[in-house]
This record gives C-alpha cells, sequence and structure tokens, in this order.
C-alpha cells in the first residue's frame, strides 16, 4: 500500500537497519514467469528498489521528491523498513518492491507514514501486531498478475511467520485524469467504496489534510486503480476519506487489510490453508 505511494525526525543514511523482527527467508525465492522474491539484506539492494520507485513516483506520476540521494526515492522511514523485492531472474533487474514498517521498527522511529497523512487513533489497539506496507510499484515492462502476487505471497508468508495480523497502508489514487489535474476521480472513488468497503466506525481514520470531496464531482463512472481493487479482492476495508498529498500528485486512501480476512481461495494460495 503506498503504499503504494507515501517530517520533522532526522534521517539515517548510511546502512540498513538491523530490523528487531527476525524470521524471513535467507534466499531468493525462485517463482513462475521467471521472477523470484528476497527481502533486501544490503544498502545496495534498497538502493535499487529506492532507483525503480523514483523511476515510477517521479517519471511516471510527476511527485516532488524531496530526497538526498540524486535519482533514487529515499525518506526517514527507509533506513527502519524491511524491503520485499521482486527481480527479472534472467537480468537481475528489480521490477518491483514493497517495503514492510514492522510494528518494533515503527516504536524506533516513531511513527508510521500513515500517522504524517492521518490521524490513526483508533488503530491504537492494533499496533502491537500491525505492520505498515507502502512505496508499493512495479516496473512499467512487467504489470501483471504474477509480480503483484509474488509479492503479496511473501507478504502473507511474512506475516504468518511472525505473528502479525494487520496490514495498513494508503492506496494512492493519482490526480491526473484526461490530461487534467482533478481530485473528481478520488472523490467519485471513494464515494462508491464508502458505500461497499468502508471499515466499521471503531476504526476510521480522519486525514490531516482532506481531499476536499464536498467540492468535487463525486459522480464520475471510474474504476478504482487495479491495487485498491487488488485489496478489496483480498478483504481490505477503507477506514475513511481520502488525505491530499501534494507532493505525490494524489488522493491517498487509507486501507487496512487483516489475515483473518483474507478469503479462503487467497489463504489457500498463499498460505497453503
Amino acid at each position: 500500500m503506498n503504499t503504494m505511494n507515501e517530517h520533522t525526525l532526522i534521517m539515517r543514511d548510511s546502512v540498513v537497519a538491523q530490523p528487531l523482527i527476525a524470521t524471513r527467508p535467507a534466499a531468493p525465492k525462485a517463482q513462475p514467469g521467471g521472477i523470484e522474491v528476497s527481502w533486501a539484506k544490503h544498502q545496495d539492494e534498497v538502493r535499487a528498489a529506492q532507483k525503480l520507485r523514483f523511476d515510477v513516483f517521479a517519471g511516471e506520476m510527476g511527485a516532488r521528491l524531496n530526497t538526498p540521494v540524486a535519482g533514487h526515492d529515499v525518506d526517514l522511514f527507509d533506513n527502519y523498513c524491511e524491503h520485499l523485492l521482486v527481480r527479472d531472474q534472467a537480468t537481475q533487474q528489480v521490477i518491483g518492491t514493497y517495503r514492510v514498517l514492522t510494528p518494533v521498527q515503527a516504536k524506533r522511529v516513531g511513527s508510521t507514514y500513515s500517522d504524517t497523512e492521518f490521524d490513526l487513533t483508533r488503530l491504537r489497539m492494533l499496533r502491537e501486531r500491525m505492520v505498515e506496507l507502502g512505496r508499493s510499484c512495479v516496473h512499467p515492462e512487467h504489470r501483471h498478475g504474477g509480480v503483484i502476487m509474488a509479492l503479496w505471497g511473501a507478504l502473507a508468508e511474512f506475516m504468518t511467520r511472525n505473528q502479525l495480523d494487520t496490514m495498513i497502508g494508503c492506496a494512492s489514487i493519482p490526480m491526473l485524469h484526461n490530461g487534467v489535474v482533478s481530485g473528481d476521480v478520488a472523490a467519485s472513488i471513494w464515494r462508491q467504496l464508502q458505500a461497499t468497503h468502508l471499515a466499521p466506525i471503531d476504526f476510521h481514520v480522519r486525514p490531516r489534510l482532506p481531499l476536499p470531496v464536498e467540492r468535487l464531482d463525486s459522480t464520475l463512472n471510474v474504476e478504482p486503480p487495479a491495487l485498491i481493487k487488488g485489496y478489496l479482492r483480498l478483504g481490505a476495508k477503507v477506514l475513511g476519506a481520502p488525505a491530499w498529498d501534494p507532493d505525490f500528485n494524489s488522493a491517498d486512501l487509507p486501507m487496512l487489510m487483516r489475515i483473518a480476512d483474507l478469503p479462503s481461495r487467497y489463504r489457500k494460495h498463499f498460505l497453503g490453508a
């Protein structure tokens, strides 16, 4: 989740943080379609993910990134996160990535990225077993189901291995529609999902910089981005109205997924259960 497209703490930019949550596979795991999944172990592997993120977010979406490393999307949370990578087996190029902030590491950095966009007070009872997914992206030449399914499979395995049960993140909706910067698409998607996939009120969160949906056209007949539709198929819920992220040129929907809510077919696919 942006996760898919995510300030006042000091940035550490020396080595990859050594996470305090232990278990992740040591070796890359081959997948069908000539791809492999692994967790970054060295700074150069994290840099490859950050380069892909920059190309997608700045190059494609027009995000304005305040980064200490030219040509890379780097922020203060990166050194506290686990970075999940999908590579093309033939070229070893990183073609997909997520970053994962565990509960222990969220305490170390002081918050999650989602906390900077939303007031998450109502989620406080979930935090001990809640991870944040962010900065999700896939190379434009590899945007097929195999890459995202490989990422999700590795995430599900990580969650169950570490006895974590809840995932949150900011799912981004681009503000550019038919060549015009507008929030109408985001307002229309929010209207749809508010009616069909809104979480119980106990989990509602509030945007710190709300998208002014009441002043936008929310009647457009548009579909959510593919990643959001994928999350919904996995049982995700929307936690409230979208925030406006001017740096990433997007509207961000707060979303929550719980392992217990995975439909049985996905539970069998990802967990063999």
